[in-house]
């Protein structure tokens, strides 16, 4: 075959991860299935509707319908490579005005094949079973980025539903501290303005955990599309508590180039761009084709089909253009050019795709440690409007201390749960830069 062999091109790519340093290695868990990726968040609700969109997400239906059609594109060029077999029958009858009639029954059977001798057909081939593989992969990752998406939804659904529960906790509490108030404005020990700040906070309260459930439903909205299901149909319970952030163990970035389906589709199409160097290349060289007929031909049907009516040809022909005004030159230089363009965009694809475990790894390994410090400001809120709280009811405090002590304490909290929602999205982020569960391995059959 002309043209050049594949060989992939090197990727640039780092021994190691920058931000790996630090990063609690977790043990590999082998009886995690290896495809559902989303079992290290030990949800059950998220199992079911992971599951549920990885067969009904019409994204990736769309993408799953483009594979097919690849395949059958791999189907279509091999053929090209056997002979093509026909067949026909004519009858006819004719005359003339000084001649009799004359009838003629003719039954032939054909056979063309063009002799693949430099490998056209043959790197046509290569060229669209990569092309089938590039699509298996691409499939590979609509299903890793719908599950991604669903996942992220999911989490943030989980952590809306705990602050809503903060919020009503808030409501409870408010709701307290006003009857506090009231009794110490009954009792004359307190303004009228404080009991009027005590309810617009409850009123502040009630207000915010109204506008909460905005968001949950917009989440729920948004799994239940990605899902492959109308909003309508799916209502989910509020989930007691968001799951635990998993350990996630990280290998080095060299992994990334099998683990990765956007990674392998690059490459793919690389192998795909590198046979249609070779298809170019054989346009310089002559076609050879062979043709061959084997028929009867008789003036009627009696006697058709017998030996003294048979008529039998066999041929071949060669064909090259002399003179094509620099149109092969240019078809080879325009795949090499393609060839070139997808190398730097499977280099990119690498590039991008370290960023992105990078990026996750820095922030899973400092949101930690913003997470223990605002646990523990958290802790030093909650003391603060106690202390507040107990010392206007002793009459040594405003209660403009109490509200801003109560405000101090709920901010806490919801940056709280900010940064578990920051943990758990990054989580599913981290999971999905290193590829899910999927492994290249798995294009090998693709293009059968």
């Amino acid at each position: 075959m002309v043209g050049p062999d594949y060989r992939r091109p090197s990727a640039i790519i780092s021994s190691n991860f920058k931000e790996l340093k630090g990063w609690q290695q977790a043990a590999p868990r082998d009886d995690v299935p290896k495809g559902d990726w989303w079992s290290v968040f030990s949800d059950p609700t998220l199992d079911r509707l992971e599951r549920q969109a990885m067969t009904a997400n019409q994204t990736v239906a769309a993408q799953a319908a483009s594979y097919d059609q690849a395949r059958a594109l791999v189907d279509e060029a091999r053929a090209a490579l056997f002979p093509v077999l026909g067949a026909n029958a004519a009858a006819n009858r004719s005359e003339a005005a000084q001649s009799p009639a004359v009838s003629q029954v003719t039954v032939q059977a054909t056979a063309t094949w063009e002799i693949d001798l430099w490998g056209q057909i043959r790197r046509q081939v290569q060229s669209s079973e990569a092309n089938a593989q590039n699509s298996a992969a691409l499939l590979a990752n609509a299903r890793l980025s719908a599950g991604a998406s669903l996942a992220t939804a999911y989490m943030e659904l989980t952590v809306s539903d705990a602050m809503q529960r903060l919020l009503d906790d808030t409501v409870t509490n408010d709701a307290r501290a006003l009857k506090i108030t009231q009794n110490q404005y009954d009792a004359g020990f307190a303004a009228r303005s404080d009991v009027i700040l005590a309810q617009t906070q409850l009123d502040t309260a009630q207000s915010s955990a109204v506008a909460i459930g905005i968001a949950r439903g917009q989440y729920e909205h948004a799994i239940a599309v990605l899902a492959g299901m109308p909003p309508a149909e799916l209502a989910l319970s509020p989930v007691a508590q968001p799951p635990r952030v998993p350990d996630i163990p990280v290998s080095v970035p060299s992994t990334l180039l099998e683990r990765r389906p956007d990674v392998a589709a690059a490459e793919r199409t690389m192998a795909s761009n590198n046979a249609l160097i070779g298809v170019a290349v054989a346009a310089y060289y002559p076609a050879i084709n062979l043709s061959a007929a084997f028929g009867f031909a008789a003036g009627g049907f009696g006697g058709l089909l017998s030996a003294a009516n048979s008529a039998w040809s066999f041929g071949g022909t060669v064909s090259d253009d002399i003179f094509a005004g620099g149109a092969r030159s240019a078809a080879v230089r325009a795949a090499r050019a393609q060839y070139a363009s997808s190398v730097a965009t499977y280099r990119q694809t690498v590039l991008t795709a370290l960023q992105q475990v990078e990026d996750n790894l820095v922030g899973l390994r400092l949101l930690e440690q913003q997470a223990v410090i605002q646990g523990q400001a958290v802790r030093d809120a909650a003391l603060a409007a106690q202390i507040s709280l107990n010392e206007y009811r002793a009459g040594t405090q405003p209660y403009t201390t109490v509200v801003t002590a109560q405000n101090t304490l709920l901010a806490a909290q919801q940056t709280e749960l900010t940064i578990e929602q920051s943990r758990l999205t990054d989580a599913v982020a981290l999971i999905t830069a290193l590829g899910g569960g999927w492994s290249a391995g798995e294009l090998s059959g693709a293009v059968h």
